[in-house]
């Protein structure tokens, strides 16, 4: 039976922990959020430069959240060392992973660039393609720094400090916005770049954060002491495969579920310019509301990593448990604002009637799956913390590349409900993948009481 006294410490100690990470997250997705709304404004009544901003963010998203997914693997191994109070290999983690992701961050901006010539067999209108380039190869770039960042975010995580990345991004997000006004618009003397220079301001801002994350940990000494004898010569492959062996699974349902969306966006602009932008549209409203459920997943990933660390199993259980709560009552929020306020909140993207129209029919289908998206974020944060990991992947597999893409496909095209077919796919993958991480979470959570 429930009882509020239960678990009200459980749901300060979480808030405590999410609530730096949701300003994180909000500036994260402030950064596409400003992208999206200015260049829609610069377009006016054209759709190209808001579906380009599309387009080109899509598919540089979907590496970008596989290298991510790799370095939060750091997080509940620093998690489970900190509660057992090793300093020693925790620093060589982290000087590990320091080396370790700025390479991969590298290497995944080469495949990025790569990948360019494949941009124009995919479906998408020439016009889209040609302007959504230049933004995305300047995506690209930021890769390296980007990984860097993370690093030294997923480490402070680990060891419970979530506020240093919370000021760090506000600060890069608020130069974002600024530089977007100036290059995109060509304002103090400066060329109007238009969708391109909402990439150069991306890549410039998240050069910022890196910046400021270094100069925060170096500036503190109990941070600095974790640095001491750092040297690139000093890796240890038994480190990186400790990284690898909690990443890549990780990194693997962040991958899976991120075609998803992915997937489903390339679908969509086979339906047009009009679908595309109003893909974008609705995803990035979504996405707003889903950075608070990766906040409390992440703060679920660092307590119950602490709590397994120590084998404090009976709180372990409860802060999962508070942490399905926040979610829920959040996402009912959520649902509730999209379904009532659907008509109105397109039109701050675009005054195009079309994509307005077509976006309001979408937000329902976000609503949607609201509840489910959040219940399986969560699980997953349970899951990382309890380091059992591999389990995510196979899940993932099943949930959004043998459900979620063939659903939406057959709603949207061969039941001819069109855009809002292919959101529906998403009510079967999310709700699919939240049921058996539940029931995972729940036979594991049983092992560790034997």
């Amino acid at each position: 039976m429930y009882r509020f006294s239960t678990y009200k410490e459980q749901y300060k100690a979480n808030l405590r922990l999410a609530l730096p990470v949701v300003l994180t997250q909000l500036g994260q997705i402030l950064t596409q959020f400003a992208d999206n709304v200015m260049v829609g404004r610069y377009g006016g009544d054209d759709p190209v430069p808001l579906a380009a901003v599309s387009f080109g963010g899509s598919v540089f998203f979907l590496l970008f959240i596989a290298a991510i997914g790799v370095a939060m693997g750091m997080t509940p191994l620093v998690g489970e060392l900190f509660a057992q109070n090793d300093r020693r290999k925790s620093a060589t983690l982290l000087q590990n992973g320091i080396v370790f992701y700025t390479l991969l961050g590298i290497g995944i901006a080469l495949v990025q660039h790569a990948l360019v010539p494949l941009m124009y067999h995919l479906g998408q209108p020439q016009e889209v393609v040609d302007m959504a380039i230049p933004y995305y190869r300047l995506l690209a770039l930021s890769m390296p720094v980007v990984m860097l960042f993370f690093a030294f975010k997923q480490f402070l995580e680990g060891v419970g400090n979530t506020k240093a990345e919370m000021a760090a991004t506000i600060v890069a997000n608020a130069a974002n916005v600024g530089l977007n006004w100036v290059l995109i618009y060509g304002r103090f003397g400066f060329a109007e770049m238009g969708a391109e220079g909402a990439g150069l301001a991306t890549l410039l801002s998240r050069t910022l954060a890196m910046v400021l994350m270094i100069g925060y940990f170096c500036s503190r000494r109990r941070y600095r002491s974790y640095l001491e004898g750092f040297s690139p010569r000093n890796c240890s492959r038994r480190s990186i495969r400790q990284l690898l062996r909690m990443g890549v699974p990780i990194s693997s349902q962040m991958f899976l579920e991120t075609s998803a969306f992915i997937g489903t966006g390339i679908m969509m602009g086979w339906f047009g310019t009009l679908a595309l932008s109003a893909n974008q549209i609705a995803i990035t409203l979504g996405n707003c509301a889903f950075m608070i459920v990766m906040s409390i997943g992440a703060a679920t990933t660092i307590r119950v990593s602490h709590c397994y660390g120590a084998r404090t199993i009976g709180e372990l259980s409860r802060a999962a448990k508070a942490s399905y709560h926040l979610v829920l009552l959040w996402n009912a929020v959520a649902a509730t604002v999209f379904i009532s306020l659907r008509h109105w909140i397109p039109s701050l993207f675009t005054s195009n009637a079309e994509v307005i129209a077509l976006t309001s029919d979408l937000l329902f289908f976000v609503a949607l799956f609201q509840l489910s998206d959040g219940l399986q974020n969560v699980s997953v944060g349970i899951l990382r913390g309890i380091q059992d990991v591999k389990v995510i992947m196979p899940i993932a597999l099943i949930s959004y590349w043998l459900l979620n893409l063939p659903v939406g496909y057959l709603f949207g095209f061969e039941l001819g409900m069109g855009p809002a077919g292919l959101f529906l796919g998403f009510s079967f993958g999310l709700s699919t993948a939240a049921v058996l991480m539940i029931l995972r979470i729940r036979r594991s959570v049983r092992k560790l009481y034997a």
